[in-house]
């Protein structure tokens, strides 16, 4: 079943994020399994990101390859868990 994830994440930077998201991109094999879509969104207060992935078990996965690189780019701990929903129904124009 798909699920929605939506992460705030107070005092990340986006050059932060971009550093993460490069490293990410640089690991090897598919480091993004299972995301069928992903948006980050600067805020006064941080960033929030938002994802769909095909499963809760897709996202985990990618959560542990995440995590180590996320403390090394100086992300902070929220104590905050991401919210995670699961989706009803979605759809991609143009797919």
């Amino acid at each position: 079943m798909a699920i929605f994830m939506h992460a705030i994440l107070p005092g990340v930077t986006a050059a932060q994020y971009d550093a993460l998201n490069s490293a990410l991109r640089d690991l090897p094999g598919d480091t993004f399994a299972g995301c069928l879509a992903h948006v980050a969104v600067t805020t006064d207060a941080g960033l929030q990101v938002f994802d769909l992935w095909e499963s809760e078990e897709a996202m985990a996965a990618f959560t542990e390859r995440l995590m180590p690189h996320a403390e090394r780019a100086g992300f902070p701990s929220t104590g905050e868990p991401p919210q995670v929903l699961p989706v009803h129904n979605y759809w991609l124009p143009g797919a």
